[in-house]
Protein backbone atom coordinates (compact mmCIF):
# COMPACT_ATOMS: atom_id res chain seq x y z
CA UNK A 1 0.00 0.00 0.00
CA UNK A 2 2.53 2.64 1.11
CA UNK A 3 4.79 1.60 -2.39
CA UNK A 4 1.53 2.40 -4.06
CA UNK A 5 0.64 5.49 -2.58
CA UNK A 6 3.90 7.14 -3.24
CA UNK A 7 3.82 6.14 -6.92
CA UNK A 8 0.79 7.74 -6.98
CA UNK A 9 2.76 10.99 -5.64
CA UNK A 10 5.02 10.61 -8.19
CA UNK A 11 2.40 10.19 -10.95
CA UNK A 12 1.47 13.34 -9.94
CA UNK A 13 4.67 14.74 -10.13
CA UNK A 14 4.66 13.60 -13.56
CA UNK A 15 1.25 15.54 -14.66
CA UNK A 16 3.15 18.73 -13.11
CA UNK A 17 5.54 18.19 -15.97
CA UNK A 18 3.03 17.91 -18.66
CA UNK A 19 0.90 20.25 -17.41
CA UNK A 20 3.74 22.73 -16.66
CA UNK A 21 4.96 25.33 -19.04
CA UNK A 22 4.39 28.00 -16.96
CA UNK A 23 -2.76 40.37 -3.34
CA UNK A 24 -4.42 40.40 -0.98
CA UNK A 25 -7.69 41.78 0.24
CA UNK A 26 -9.54 42.58 3.90
CA UNK A 27 -12.13 39.83 5.00
CA UNK A 28 -15.58 41.43 4.41
CA UNK A 29 -18.46 38.82 5.71
CA UNK A 30 -19.71 37.09 2.27
CA UNK A 31 -22.44 37.93 0.87
CA UNK A 32 -24.65 34.18 1.49
CA UNK A 33 -26.52 35.18 -1.95
CA UNK A 34 -23.47 35.73 -4.09
CA UNK A 35 -23.45 33.82 -7.29
CA UNK A 36 -20.17 31.95 -5.77
CA UNK A 37 -21.23 31.23 -2.59
CA UNK A 38 -24.40 29.64 -4.42
CA UNK A 39 -22.40 26.79 -6.10
CA UNK A 40 -19.61 26.45 -2.87
CA UNK A 41 -22.99 25.57 -1.65
CA UNK A 42 -24.33 23.51 -4.10
CA UNK A 43 -21.01 21.60 -4.48
CA UNK A 44 -21.18 22.72 -7.77
CA UNK A 45 -17.48 24.88 -7.39
CA UNK A 46 -14.52 22.18 -8.09
CA UNK A 47 -11.79 23.80 -6.69
CA UNK A 48 -7.75 22.36 -6.41
CA UNK A 49 -7.56 23.92 -3.16
CA UNK A 50 -9.82 23.09 -0.07
CA UNK A 51 -10.44 25.67 2.68
CA UNK A 52 -8.58 24.94 5.87
CA UNK A 53 -11.43 23.86 8.55
CA UNK A 54 -12.66 26.31 11.16
CA UNK A 55 -11.45 24.37 14.44
CA UNK A 56 -10.27 20.86 15.03
CA UNK A 57 -11.94 18.82 17.86
CA UNK A 58 -8.73 18.29 20.46
CA UNK A 59 -8.35 17.20 24.32
CA UNK A 60 -7.50 21.36 25.30
CA UNK A 61 -6.01 19.58 28.31
CA UNK A 62 -3.59 17.81 26.30
CA UNK A 63 -3.53 20.69 24.35
CA UNK A 64 -2.34 22.67 27.28
CA UNK A 65 0.07 20.19 28.29
CA UNK A 66 1.46 19.76 24.92
CA UNK A 67 2.30 23.68 24.76
CA UNK A 68 3.83 23.68 27.97
CA UNK A 69 5.88 20.77 26.52
CA UNK A 70 6.19 22.45 23.21
CA UNK A 71 8.42 25.58 24.92
CA UNK A 72 10.20 23.74 27.74
CA UNK A 73 14.14 24.06 27.53
CA UNK A 74 14.75 20.80 29.57
CA UNK A 75 13.90 18.62 26.81
CA UNK A 76 17.16 19.25 25.24
CA UNK A 77 20.23 17.70 26.36
CA UNK A 78 21.82 20.63 27.81
CA UNK A 79 18.85 22.81 28.85
CA UNK A 80 18.70 25.97 26.09
CA UNK A 81 16.49 24.56 23.41
CA UNK A 82 12.89 23.80 23.14
CA UNK A 83 10.50 23.07 20.32
CA UNK A 84 9.54 26.44 20.02
CA UNK A 85 13.29 27.92 19.86
CA UNK A 86 12.93 26.68 16.16
CA UNK A 87 8.96 26.93 15.87
CA UNK A 88 8.04 30.64 16.87
CA UNK A 89 4.39 29.83 17.60
CA UNK A 90 3.95 33.44 18.22
CA UNK A 91 5.06 34.71 15.02
CA UNK A 92 4.97 32.08 11.85
CA UNK A 93 5.39 28.73 13.42
CA UNK A 94 9.19 28.33 12.02
CA UNK A 95 12.08 30.44 12.19
CA UNK A 96 14.25 33.25 10.15
CA UNK A 97 17.30 31.68 9.55
CA UNK A 98 18.07 29.36 6.70
CA UNK A 99 18.49 26.89 9.44
CA UNK A 100 17.93 26.12 12.86
CA UNK A 101 20.33 26.61 15.44
CA UNK A 102 20.42 23.47 18.23
CA UNK A 103 22.30 23.06 21.50
CA UNK A 104 25.77 24.42 21.60
CA UNK A 105 25.45 26.44 18.41
CA UNK A 106 25.22 23.20 15.99
CA UNK A 107 23.63 24.32 12.93
CA UNK A 108 20.68 21.99 11.49
CA UNK A 109 20.95 20.17 7.87
CA UNK A 110 18.08 22.00 6.88
CA UNK A 111 15.32 24.78 7.47
CA UNK A 112 12.79 24.29 9.94
CA UNK A 113 9.60 24.12 8.24
CA UNK A 114 6.40 25.94 10.21
CA UNK A 115 4.69 23.75 12.21
CA UNK A 116 1.37 25.73 11.76
CA UNK A 117 -0.96 23.35 10.29
CA UNK A 118 1.52 20.45 10.13
CA UNK A 119 -1.04 18.29 11.04
CA UNK A 120 -2.56 18.33 7.77
CA UNK A 121 0.50 16.98 5.68
CA UNK A 122 0.95 13.55 4.92
CA UNK A 123 3.97 13.05 6.48
CA UNK A 124 6.49 14.70 8.19
CA UNK A 125 10.09 16.43 7.83
CA UNK A 126 11.69 17.50 4.09
CA UNK A 127 12.14 13.85 3.15
CA UNK A 128 9.08 12.71 4.95
CA UNK A 129 11.02 10.00 7.08
CA UNK A 130 8.38 10.14 10.16
CA UNK A 131 4.68 9.13 9.06
CA UNK A 132 2.48 11.45 12.28
CA UNK A 133 3.13 13.88 14.24
CA UNK A 134 3.51 11.81 17.22
CA UNK A 135 6.47 10.18 15.25
CA UNK A 136 8.09 13.23 14.37
CA UNK A 137 8.83 14.16 17.84
CA UNK A 138 11.82 11.77 18.17
CA UNK A 139 13.13 13.50 15.50
CA UNK A 140 14.22 17.17 17.15
CA UNK A 141 14.69 15.52 20.46
CA UNK A 142 17.28 12.94 20.24
CA UNK A 143 19.12 14.71 17.07
CA UNK A 144 22.56 16.06 18.97
CA UNK A 145 22.33 19.12 16.40
CA UNK A 146 19.14 20.04 17.57
CA UNK A 147 17.94 19.56 21.10
CA UNK A 148 20.68 16.32 21.51
CA UNK A 149 17.96 14.81 23.90
CA UNK A 150 17.52 11.54 25.20
CA UNK A 151 14.31 10.05 26.32
CA UNK A 152 15.69 8.37 29.55
CA UNK A 153 16.41 12.20 30.63
CA UNK A 154 12.83 13.25 29.48
CA UNK A 155 10.97 10.87 31.33
CA UNK A 156 13.13 11.39 34.51
CA UNK A 157 12.67 15.52 34.62
CA UNK A 158 9.49 15.12 33.63
CA UNK A 159 8.61 12.36 35.88
CA UNK A 160 10.06 14.92 38.83
CA UNK A 161 8.36 17.39 38.46
CA UNK A 162 5.28 17.67 40.18
CA UNK A 163 2.91 19.52 37.86
CA UNK A 164 3.78 17.29 34.88
CA UNK A 165 3.78 14.21 36.76
CA UNK A 166 -0.23 15.37 37.92
CA UNK A 167 -1.20 16.11 34.78
CA UNK A 168 0.45 13.39 33.01
CA UNK A 169 -1.13 10.57 35.30
CA UNK A 170 -4.63 12.59 35.04
CA UNK A 171 -4.27 11.96 31.67
CA UNK A 172 -2.81 9.28 30.88
CA UNK A 173 -1.71 7.12 33.48
CA UNK A 174 1.67 8.88 33.80
CA UNK A 175 4.89 9.74 32.05
CA UNK A 176 5.42 7.73 29.36
CA UNK A 177 7.57 8.22 25.64
CA UNK A 178 3.71 7.18 23.67
CA UNK A 179 2.13 10.24 26.13
CA UNK A 180 4.90 12.89 25.61
CA UNK A 181 4.49 12.32 22.02
CA UNK A 182 0.83 12.92 22.09
CA UNK A 183 0.72 15.66 24.04
CA UNK A 184 3.41 17.45 21.83
CA UNK A 185 1.24 16.05 18.57
CA UNK A 186 -1.83 17.04 19.65
CA UNK A 187 -0.97 20.89 20.68
CA UNK A 188 0.95 20.63 17.00
CA UNK A 189 -2.37 19.56 15.75
CA UNK A 190 -4.37 22.90 17.47
CA UNK A 191 -2.18 25.17 15.56
CA UNK A 192 -4.46 25.61 12.49
CA UNK A 193 -4.63 28.95 10.52
CA UNK A 194 -8.04 29.42 9.40
CA UNK A 195 -9.96 31.46 7.10
CA UNK A 196 -7.10 33.07 5.19
CA UNK A 197 -8.57 35.54 3.00
CA UNK A 198 -8.01 32.50 -0.05
CA UNK A 199 -10.30 30.36 2.32
CA UNK A 200 -13.32 33.29 2.85
CA UNK A 201 -12.65 33.35 -1.16
CA UNK A 202 -13.29 29.38 -1.98
CA UNK A 203 -16.35 29.67 0.69
CA UNK A 204 -17.84 32.60 -1.45
CA UNK A 205 -16.80 35.74 -0.70
CA UNK A 206 -15.73 37.46 -3.54
CA UNK A 207 -13.91 40.59 -2.10
CA UNK A 208 -11.83 38.58 0.16
CA UNK A 209 -9.00 39.04 -2.51
CA UNK A 210 -7.65 41.39 -4.41
CA UNK A 211 -7.89 41.41 -8.27
CA UNK A 212 -4.33 40.89 -7.98
CA UNK A 213 -4.71 37.39 -5.99
CA UNK A 214 -7.95 36.38 -8.27
CA UNK A 215 -5.24 36.53 -11.25
CA UNK A 216 -2.28 35.16 -9.33
CA UNK A 217 -4.67 32.32 -8.57
CA UNK A 218 -5.81 31.49 -11.84
CA UNK A 219 -2.33 31.65 -13.36
CA UNK A 220 -1.40 29.31 -10.80
CA UNK A 221 -3.73 26.79 -11.96
CA UNK A 222 -3.30 27.35 -15.52
CA UNK A 223 1.03 27.49 -14.96
CA UNK A 224 0.39 23.93 -13.67
CA UNK A 225 1.67 24.69 -9.61
CA UNK A 226 -1.69 23.07 -8.56
CA UNK A 227 -0.27 19.22 -9.61
CA UNK A 228 2.26 19.56 -6.83
CA UNK A 229 0.06 22.53 -4.41
CA UNK A 230 -3.37 21.69 -3.88
CA UNK A 231 -5.75 20.45 -1.01
CA UNK A 232 -5.87 21.41 2.31
CA UNK A 233 -2.24 22.67 2.89
CA UNK A 234 -1.83 23.53 -0.56
CA UNK A 235 0.63 21.33 -0.53
CA UNK A 236 2.38 18.35 1.81
CA UNK A 237 0.18 15.48 0.55
CA UNK A 238 3.24 14.47 -1.85
CA UNK A 239 6.76 14.08 -3.26
CA UNK A 240 8.36 16.25 -5.71
CA UNK A 241 11.78 15.81 -7.12
CA UNK A 242 13.53 19.10 -7.33
CA UNK A 243 14.38 20.25 -10.67
CA UNK A 244 12.13 18.06 -12.62
CA UNK A 245 12.35 20.26 -15.60
CA UNK A 246 15.90 22.01 -14.79
CA UNK A 247 18.43 21.81 -12.33
CA UNK A 248 18.62 26.00 -11.66
CA UNK A 249 21.41 27.35 -12.34
CA UNK A 250 21.87 28.99 -8.91
CA UNK A 251 21.08 25.94 -7.21
CA UNK A 252 24.38 25.10 -8.15
CA UNK A 253 26.12 28.13 -6.86
CA UNK A 254 24.87 27.49 -3.93
CA UNK A 255 26.29 24.05 -3.64
CA UNK A 256 22.21 22.64 -2.41
CA UNK A 257 22.12 19.13 -3.60
CA UNK A 258 20.50 17.58 -0.34
CA UNK A 259 19.76 14.09 -1.35
CA UNK A 260 16.43 14.10 0.14
CA UNK A 261 14.05 10.96 0.31
CA UNK A 262 16.92 9.06 -1.02
CA UNK A 263 18.71 8.99 2.11
CA UNK A 264 15.58 7.38 3.84
CA UNK A 265 15.00 4.74 1.07
CA UNK A 266 18.22 4.35 -0.56
CA UNK A 267 16.22 4.41 -3.89
CA UNK A 268 17.99 6.19 -6.84
CA UNK A 269 14.66 7.39 -7.94
CA UNK A 270 14.34 9.27 -4.51
CA UNK A 271 17.27 10.87 -4.88
CA UNK A 272 16.66 15.11 -4.85
CA UNK A 273 13.29 13.79 -3.65
CA UNK A 274 11.40 16.06 -0.85
CA UNK A 275 7.99 16.86 0.52
CA UNK A 276 6.22 19.13 -1.80
CA UNK A 277 5.76 21.95 1.60
CA UNK A 278 2.52 23.46 2.16
CA UNK A 279 1.98 26.69 1.32
CA UNK A 280 -0.09 28.35 3.90
CA UNK A 281 1.16 31.56 5.15
CA UNK A 282 3.84 31.15 2.91
CA UNK A 283 4.98 34.67 3.12
CA UNK A 284 5.10 34.89 6.50
CA UNK A 285 8.30 31.54 6.61
CA UNK A 286 11.15 32.98 4.71
CA UNK A 287 13.76 32.35 3.96
CA UNK A 288 12.76 29.12 1.27
CA UNK A 289 13.42 24.89 0.18
CA UNK A 290 15.18 22.83 2.45
CA UNK A 291 18.19 24.58 2.36
CA UNK A 292 16.65 28.08 3.51
CA UNK A 293 18.40 29.36 0.51
CA UNK A 294 16.22 32.17 -0.89
CA UNK A 295 15.85 35.04 1.03
CA UNK A 296 12.23 36.52 -0.66
CA UNK A 297 9.21 35.09 -2.13
CA UNK A 298 9.21 36.48 -5.74
CA UNK A 299 12.56 34.87 -5.88
CA UNK A 300 11.34 31.64 -4.52
CA UNK A 301 8.32 31.82 -7.14
CA UNK A 302 11.04 32.35 -10.25
CA UNK A 303 12.89 29.89 -9.16
CA UNK A 304 10.18 27.35 -9.58
CA UNK A 305 9.36 28.59 -12.70
CA UNK A 306 12.47 27.50 -13.81
CA UNK A 307 13.46 24.40 -11.90
CA UNK A 308 9.77 22.75 -11.72
CA UNK A 309 8.08 24.02 -14.73
CA UNK A 310 10.88 24.75 -17.26
CA UNK A 311 9.56 28.25 -17.84
CA UNK A 312 10.89 31.67 -17.10
CA UNK A 313 8.42 34.18 -15.28
CA UNK A 314 7.60 37.20 -16.45
CA UNK A 315 7.92 40.06 -14.08
CA UNK A 316 4.41 40.27 -14.02
CA UNK A 317 3.25 36.86 -13.66
CA UNK A 318 5.67 36.19 -10.81
CA UNK A 319 4.07 39.54 -9.13
CA UNK A 320 0.15 38.19 -9.38
CA UNK A 321 1.39 34.67 -7.89
CA UNK A 322 3.04 36.24 -5.13
CA UNK A 323 -0.36 38.48 -4.42
CA UNK A 324 -2.06 34.74 -4.84
CA UNK A 325 0.34 33.28 -1.60
CA UNK A 326 -0.16 36.52 0.41
CA UNK A 327 -4.06 35.72 0.26
CA UNK A 328 -3.44 32.31 1.91
CA UNK A 329 -2.18 34.05 5.29
CA UNK A 330 -4.39 33.36 8.21
CA UNK A 331 -4.09 34.21 11.97
CA UNK A 332 -3.49 31.48 14.55
CA UNK A 333 -6.40 29.90 15.99
CA UNK A 334 -5.98 30.46 20.07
Amino acid sequence: MQGSFERAGLVLVGCAVILCAGVVGRRPHADPSSARAVRVARGEQMEPIVPLPRRVELDERKVALGEELFGDVRLSGDGTVSCATCHIVDDNGAGSTPRSVGTRGSVGERNAPTVFNSGFNFRQFWDGRARSLEEQVDGPLLDPKEMDGSWDAVLRTLGGDAAYSAAFEDLYGGVTREAVRDAIATFERSLITPDAPFDLFLRGDEDAIAPTARRGYQLFKDLGCVACHQGLNVGGNMFQKVGVARVEEQAVERGSFDLGRYEVTGKERDKRVFKVPGLRNVARTAPYFHDGSVATLPEAVRIMGLSQLGRELEVEEVEFVVAFLESLTGERLR
